[in-house]
């Protein structure tokens, strides 16, 4: 794993800043170069063949838009604590007609980094990992459209990824070649509109039980399942993040780096501007003790994880993330269209 467990904020800022130092040294390689052709040259299999000209210009594009976000892009950390509640977000989010604007995003690009991985399952049924998302706000120069350009990153080393299993696999007889790669493989890219409606997904291809490998997740993991989701994995664990992350049920905290790290980041020209992003920490409403105690009748809820609709001072519709929570008896009523399980009585 890229990061150590129950790091402090000075060493998510460290690592942080080595990660995106080594990412850039690697999209500088031939290699990255040939794997960027390689992975967008077989997304394209089915569109019409572009001329050579054409598919160089849509080359460069890809490397500035996948590229740039790990140099000059706002760097963020997602806390452990942090991952359960982004992931039950994208996995109940649907964007499907919405238009967003375009500062829906914290910055025009960034990284986010998840020290625990999310995992998701594709149509085939493999599960890979996402260690980290880059984002970056992009146009197309001849349709003037604009969209947000989203990558998930799988950590190369995550002992738990049966993708990561699998590319050591196919890497055996080229051990030099696996020394190449960076601390994170590109493993999906995908665009959210921006300013336009978001187009439905489209249905998904029907797979017999012989073309399904199933693979399990990973143990105590939050897996998203493509297979059941309106939208990309990445792309809803992108928003999910820029949405929660502006609420209140979230802290945003710079992270301190010492001197050996910022010298690095200087050196590689990049941000060293590390924001931590972690759970807000509340005090439960402790009972009463004082007085002989008294039968009483009460009723507890639990309430799901779920997007409220809201409409800011201007008439534009936004989201915001409810995350699960108990409520009742006391002080705590619950609103109308939240849905609940009876938990005690």
């Amino acid at each position: 794993m890229n990061f150590l467990p129950n790091d402090t904020l000075a060493g998510y800022a460290r690592t942080a800043v080595d990660l995106r130092a080594r990412m850039v040294d690697y999209h500088r390689s031939p290699l990255a170069a040939k794997y960027l052709q390689a992975f967008f040259g077989s997304r394209l299999a089915n569109h019409p063949s572009p001329s050579p000209a054409g598919m160089a210009k849509v080359l460069t594009a890809v490397r500035a838009i996948t590229g740039n976000p790990w140099r000059f892009g706002e760097p963020y950390v997602i806390a452990p604590a942090m991952t359960a509640i982004i992931a039950a977000a994208a996995a109940a989010l649907d964007l499907t007609g919405e238009v967003l604007p375009a500062d829906v995003a914290p910055d025009d690009g960034g990284v986010l980094f998840l020290p625990e991985p999310i995992y998701h399952r594709s149509l085939s049924g493999e599960v890979s990992s996402i260690g980290a998302i880059t984002w970056a706000r992009t146009t197309n120069t001849g349709s003037g459209r604009s969209f947000w350009a989203i990558a998930g990153w799988a950590d190369h080393r995550d002992p738990h990824d049966p993708a990561a299993v699998r590319r050591r696999q196919q890497l055996t007889e080229r051990p030099d070649l696996a020394r190449q790669f960076g601390p994170y493989v590109l493993t999906d890219f995908t665009e959210i509109p921006i300013g336009q409606p978001v187009d439905p997904r489209p249905d998904l291809p029907v797979l017999d039980a012989e073309d399904r490998d199933w693979e399990p997740a990973p143990d105590g993991r939050f897996c998203i399942d493509e297979t059941t989701t309106p939208m990309r994995a990445c792309a809803a664990v992108a928003y999910a993040f820029w949405r929660i992350q502006a609420q209140p049920l979230a802290t945003v905290a710079a992270a301190p780096l010492d001197r050996a790290a910022r010298r690095r980041a200087v050196r590689a020209s990049i941000r060293h501007d590390t924001r931590v992003v972690m759970l807000r920490r509340t005090h439960p409403l402790a009972e009463p003790t004082d007085g002989e105690p008294k039968w009483h009748y009460r009723v507890r809820f639990v309430v799901r994880g779920h997007w409220r609709r809201l409409i800011d001072r201007d008439g534009h519709p936004y989201r915001i993330w409810i995350n699960a929570h108990v409520k009742g008896p006391d002080g705590a009523p619950l609103l109308h269209g939240e849905k609940v399980a009876v938990l005690a009585r």
